[in-house]
């Protein structure tokens, strides 16, 4: 039985790691193949650090965690490298999720502001952010380590090495920093985005036919809304459609969080309860256990963050079959009813702005709707792109 579980986890192992490069290399070059789609320069970057995990930090862990490399023997400038990869991509791949999350947040509630603020400078300076505390965090880890010729095995290899008691301070900032702070923020900004596509799609139903049109009112989406708000009118049932869209974007919004925190929670409650009531813990198949469910984050973010995008995924579509010589064929066009059942929810807050005017305007909105929307006292998260990023 020892044996057999051995297997399976060094086949898990392994087939985590390889998912985790496949994936993040195909939205990858996706991306970059694609003109439209480099505006997701933080979905991009995000599968680049969970690609650079894939490739030095999971095959060194697999070495760590699998009873088969007990032999191998890192000195300490080795073990110092892996815990500053470890440390260091982990808080970037966290701190590039936060940063999607509230980008999404503008991209959706106040797209016109997004489009003026958001710059290519500004999303260097965003990606240097990322680097420059990550790196930070990390020094703070490898503060107190021994020097000299030192060695140790492999399964020992772990930040509680190097006993000391700055480590359960470094590990308290840890992850208040790369965890707390981050849950905190995606959590309150899918529900800020939630609510205000809730209140959109109640908003933006159409008005009864039977109430009086005022007269001398012009045909934008602002007077319409403003009609619909400011009349005693009982509020629109929730048609079929919208139920279901409703309860997508909620299911939509569990999993992405969800997530998040399945991946992380377990990793820093291990280090967080072994660095308050020791204070000095060492390896162990628990912190093997912990290890692995975070870094399988590396493998499903690009599904999570990438793949969902339907954009991203027609484009790898007529990437594989230009590859292949195939036709491309007919270009998949989802009507409102259709997206009612295959939109995720990102998509749903689209559809949630399309019901006072036609399908084709919500895709490419004219510079008077623009304007339009400028005038609205409750801010449309409209007129953006299916999903954003």
């Amino acid at each position: 039985q020892s044996i057999a579980q051995e297997v399976v986890g060094l086949l898990c192992m392994v087939l985590l790691t390889l998912t985790a490069l496949v994936a993040n290399t195909v939205v990858i070059l996706v991306i970059l193949k694609t003109p439209l789609l480099r505006k997701f320069i933080f979905v991009c970057h995000l599968c680049a650090v969970d690609l650079l995990s894939a490739i030095f930090l999971m095959p060194l862990g697999i070495i760590s965690s699998s009873s088969c490399f007990n032999r191998v023997i890192y000195s300490i400038a080795e073990c110092q490298g892996l815990m500053f990869l470890n440390i260091c991509f982990i808080s970037a791949s966290i701190l590039t999720i936060s940063i999607i999350s509230v980008e999404r947040y503008y991209y959706i509630v106040h797209p016109m502001r997004y489009e003026v603020k958001m710059t290519i400078r500004l999303a260097v300076a965003g990606v240097i952010f990322i680097w420059v505390k990550s790196v930070l965090i990390t020094v703070l880890a490898l503060v107190g380590w021994p020097q000299g010729n030192g060695a140790t095995s492999a399964s020992r290899c772990t930040v509680y090495w190097s006993p000391g008691a700055h480590k359960k301070v470094f590990v308290i900032i840890f992850s208040i920093a790369c965890f707390v702070l981050p849950a905190i923020i995606i959590f309150a900004v899918y529900c800020s985005v939630y609510r205000v596509a809730r209140m959109a799609s109640l908003q933006h139903a159409p008005v009864p036919a039977q109430a009086p049109a005022p007269r001398h009112r012009s045909d934008s989406i602002a007077s319409q809304v403003t009609i619909i708000t400011t009349r005693n009118l009982p509020l629109p049932r929730l048609t079929p459609e919208r139920f279901l869209g409703s309860n997508k974007a909620i299911l939509t919004l569990v999993l992405i969080v969800g997530q998040f925190l399945c991946c992380w929670l377990p990793f820093f409650a291990f280090h967080l309860h072994s660095s308050v009531t020791t204070g000095v813990a060492g390896g162990g198949h628990g912190e093997m256990v912990v290890t692995w469910i975070a870094y399988s984050s590396f493998a499903i973010n690009p599904f999570f963050y990438g793949l969902l995008n339907r954009q991203i995924r027609e484009e790898l579509a007529r990437l594989w079959r230009s590859c292949l010589n195939r036709p491309l064929g007919q270009e998949l066009c989802l009507s409102v009813s259709e997206a009612s059942v295959q939109e995720n929810f990102l998509q749903f807050l689209q559809r949630a702005t399309c019901t006072l005017e036609t399908h084709a305007s919500c895709i490419s909105p004219s510079p008077r709707n623009r304007l339009d929307q400028t005038k609205m006292g409750f801010p449309i998260p409209g007129q953006v792109p299916e999903e954003s990023s």
